[in-house]
């Protein structure tokens, strides 16, 4: 979604070829190192935007379908759209975790935790000096949005590490506890005979 409404923005300054979005979002986005856009997601997304009245296009060759001759405007449906991309929040999605997943799988297979844990404390350090390392060579005075970008995601690592931490001293609690469940339904219950409840209607045989 944040592509799709970030080339409604990028149209809205002027019209643009697919390329020429595609390197102005990365532009914006630090670099394809932090967000590589693809070309062929770039002209599908393109694609949708016009299908969906978003965005409209002409060729600044004369005739032709080959994408690079594209050129892509923001109508007004767009830029109504844009506004209320602007109006809306951005939900977070900080539940919705890969590791966390896999860490409750291991515990539940009789996987290897404690390796778990450090694979991805490994892991996480080897970005975090990434991110360091392109953080300190920018120049404040010109890139301030990029360095705060990286602010950020160098304070989420450290507190995914910090998270790590509290985990692994909690290990053995965790795995003292008895892992989630799914409750099982009503209708899957009765469909399996369990629970069901005896019939009492006047066909029934149970009737005095």
């Amino acid at each position: 979604m944040s592509v799709r409404n970030a080339f409604l923005g990028l149209l809205a300054q002027k019209p643009r070829h697919g390329y020429e979005l595609r390197a102005a979002f990365e532009a914006i986005a630090g670099g394809g190192v932090n967000w590589d856009v693809k070309p062929a997601q770039v002209y599908a997304t393109l694609d949708r935007l016009a299908e969906a009245g978003l965005v409209v296009c002409t060729s600044d060759l004369g005739e032709g379908d080959e994408p690079g001759r594209r050129v892509y405007a923001l109508t007004e449906a767009g830029l109504a759209a844009l506004r209320q991309w602007f109006d809306e929040g951005v939900e977070p999605e900080h539940q919705r975790d890969e590791f966390y997943i896999k860490l409750m799988v291991a515990l539940a297979s009789s996987g290897r935790p404690h390796r778990i844990l450090r694979t991805q404390r490994g892991l996480i350090y080897q970005r975090l000096h990434g991110l360091t390392t392109q953080r300190n060579a920018l120049d404040a005075r010109v890139a301030l949005a990029q360095v705060l970008l990286l602010d950020k995601a160098i304070m989420h690592l450290e507190a995914d590490l910090r998270w790590l931490e509290f985990v692994e001293a909690r290990l053995g609690e965790i795995r003292r506890q008895p892992l989630p469940e799914p409750q099982i339904r009503a209708r899957a219950a009765e469909e399996s005979g369990v629970g069901a409840r005896p019939a009492t209607g006047p066909n029934s045989d149970t009737q005095a």
